[in-house]
């Protein structure tokens, strides 16, 4: 058991993806943050004016999609590597592969 623990704690594979992970569990504070900003202006938006930004709703759409993608990629669900190392999202999520 001992030599099996020392070859995963060694896989440099392994590693590498905890980097990812690091970094992409930032990206994911950051998008959270602009989520909450585009969904109160559109709020307000709605408040003020009866209707919303449908560029805002594309934004979202977007922002929701990356998201996705990211917590796929953070509990193992997929292999992917999100924007900035993929393509940026467009409509609706995929399921993982």
């Amino acid at each position: 058991m001992d030599d099996d623990l020392k070859h995963n704690l060694q896989e440099r594979k392994t590693w590498l993806r905890g980097l990812y992970m690091l970094l992409f569990a930032i990206f994911y504070s950051i998008a959270e943050i602009i989520i909450v900003a585009v969904a109160v202006f559109q709020f307000l938006l709605a408040l003020f004016t009866g209707r919303t930004n449908e560029r805002l709703l594309k934004l979202g759409q977007s922002l929701s999609t990356y998201v996705y993608q990211v917590l796929q990629f953070l509990t193992f669900n997929s292999n992917h590597h999100p924007y900035p190392f993929g393509a940026w999202p467009k409509g609706e999520p995929v399921a993982a592969k």
